[in-house]
């Protein structure tokens, strides 16, 4: 049988037990059963906190946090050690039989919604000891981190899951997509990167089943996890699945458009998400360690290209408006979460995208808000990914922006770094990993990078800083990047291979991974016809001078002759061959 998915059956990374001071956390983010609905089990937090304290009596606040599930009405109850009595009570009705106690959900809140939280506070008297009490239980089950799911109604053992590793790259190899492989070790000297693992791309209904296109051949998601097994052999091996299908995808470039409208949220759980759940949750891929990337370029977009901003969209501002980005990432990441072998990784968006100030703060918020947000909770994220399928350099070795010319900080002066604080994706993403827990994430989430195509390689690849005759010059003559502008995305010009995948490279970083295969197209750079829902956009035309105002109206620097978004393109892959740094050896 498979496993039944139900909030229940998450295994969150973070432990937290034991009392500090006079507080005291139980099952924090530890799955817990309810009794209510029948057969539903759901995750429960409670914190118990001494407020205040005099000689016979104390101020005491206990919060609750519901996980998972809804819950129409509930009862909370524990036992105190000593000869403590509650004498009256907010937020609950309180009674006290003994020394137990149990709060029932107050007349006017029956209902403690999924992720919501209440603080029932009271007043006690003691005398001696006032020491914790050390077990609750909610509507009669013990909040002890067992699992009671209700009656299985298939009497046959399910395999039991096992909890999640912290860092699921380390110890593991990671699969290798033959259909990708093939394809590069069909172009001259792609034999020496032909065994490097890859992104497998969801990114149509139809890609599930397997739809014989270019993006995806003929393998559907069954059959690369079949082939994964079998390239496992028994060992841990980390499968990685980009889950990119949202309703109105990508509203600020017409490239990577999908076939969804803005409004079609309900196909999107129904049709997309919910069959890639039930795949994934089969136990003959229980060994396998999944790891998905959630919506590439979603979220960042409902920051950057929506409002009053000289760079939004009216796409952009319908998905602001309409809540379904928001909530299809809020359901992928809950539906996804609940199978214990499967790794969330949200997409973070680029430095030169996200790095600014008035960027940074506001995209770790509107992640929190998915992650809270249609069933899910941050004990569903497992990190973050930034720079997928972008260009931007790992690490600028010729400077920082730190660095001052003629007294003052480049920063603001050079035009390639403006205002961002960041000048490349390693000191980004660990910044945005700390911002991150800050703004209430698990405090050990971990972050992936791109680096399939940011390499920036070759002959052209500068050997140490610019002149200090300006910052501009100084900037320029020592990045790395070559890009015309940092908001140029499609199909670049002189780009490279980047780091081979790597787990564990740097502090806070889980893995260096190639989520976009290197050799698929970012965008035609002409218009084509085609049933795939992609449009044509002028920022993968080479004669696109003017730009946008999210390329600074600067030229596009896209290769001329390029296939729709996803499709093979040769002169990209012997482009970055040739680029590669570390060079291909």
């Amino acid at each position: 049988m498979k496993p039944i998915l139900t909030s229940a059956g998450r295994y969150p990374r973070l432990r937290r037990a034991g009392s500090v001071a006079a507080a005291l956390v139980l099952g924090a983010g530890l799955p817990v059963a309810l009794a209510n609905p029948v057969n539903a089990a759901v995750a429960c937090e409670v914190e118990y906190t001494i407020t205040n304290s005099w000689g016979n009596g104390f101020n005491a606040n206990v919060s609750l946090t519901n996980l998972a599930d809804s819950v129409n009405g509930w009862t909370l109850e524990w036992d105190f050690p000593g000869n403590q009595r509650v004498v009256n009570a907010w937020n609950g009705q309180a009674t006290q039989s003994g020394a137990h106690v149990s709060i029932e959900n107050p007349g006017w809140s029956t209902t403690l919604g999924s992720g919501s939280t209440v603080d029932i506070g009271f007043t006690a008297t003691y005398s001696g000891a006032n020491d914790l009490p050390t077990e609750f239980t909610l509507n009669g089950v013990a909040c002890d981190g067992e699992v009671d799911p209700g009656p299985d109604p298939d009497p046959d053992p399910d395999p039991d899951p096992t909890d999640r590793v912290d860092n699921p790259y380390e110890g593991a190899d990671v699969y290798v997509n033959p259909q990708w492989s093939e394809r590069a070790a069909a172009e001259p000297g792609g034999d020496a990167v032909a065994d490097q693992p890859t992104g497998v791309w969801m990114d149509r209904i139809s890609a599930i089943e397997g739809n014989g296109s270019p993006t995806t051949g003929t393998m559907g998601l069954r059959d690369h996890l079949d082939e994964a097994v079998e390239q496992a052999g028994g060992e841990p091996l980390v499968f990685q699945v980009v889950i990119y299908n949202l309703p109105g995808r990508d509203c600020a470039a017409l490239a990577s458009n999908g076939e969804l409208d803005p409004h079609e949220i309900e196909r999107y759980q129904t049709e997309f998400i919910d069959p890639i759940a039930e795949i994934l949750a089969d136990p003959a891929y229980a060994d396998l360690r999944i790891v998905t990337t959630i919506e590439i370029d979603s979220l960042p977009n409902l920051v950057t290209n929506v409002g009053s901003r000289e760079t939004a969209t009216p796409e952009c501002d319908e998905m602001l408006r309409n809540g379904n980005y928001v909530n299809g990432v809020g359901y992928a990441l809950d539906q996804l979460g609940d199978i214990p072998n499967v790794y969330n990784y949200i997409d973070a968006g680029h430095h030169g995208w996200i790095g600014w100030e008035s960027n940074f703060t506001p995209s770790a918020e509107i992640f929190h808000e998915a992650a809270t947000s249609n069933g899910a909770t941050v004990d569903d994220v497992h990190g973050f990914i930034a720079n997928t399928a972008n260009y931007s350099a790992l690490v600028e070795e010729n400077f920082s922006v730190s660095d001052t010319i003629n007294g003052q900080p480049i920063r603001g002066q050079s035009q390639w770094i403006d205002w961002n604080n960041y000048v490349d994706e390693l000191s980004f993403s660990q910044a945005l990993r700390e911002e991150l827990v800050r703004v209430g994430f698990n405090s050990d989430i971990g972050m992936l990078i791109d680096t399939s195509r940011n390499g920036w390689g070759g002959d052209e690849r500068p050997t140490g800083p610019g002149p200090r005759t300006s910052a501009d010059a100084y900037v320029d003559g020592g990045r790395f990047d070559r890009r015309i502008h940092i908001g140029n995305w499609c199909n670049q010009a002189g780009a490279g291979l980047g780091e081979r995948p790597t787990a564990a490279p740097e502090p806070g970083i889980d893995a260096y991974v190639w989520m976009k295969p290197p050799g698929e197209s970012d965008g035609s750079s002409e218009e084509i016809p085609n049933p795939e829902g992609k449009g044509f956009d002028r920022m993968c035309d080479p004669t696109f001078t003017e730009g946008t105002p999210r390329n600074g109206n600067n030229p596009s620097g896209a290769l001329p002759d390029a296939p729709l978004s996803g499709h093979w393109f040769s002169a990209q892959f012997q482009q970055l061959l040739e680029n590669a740094h570390p060079p291909v050896q």
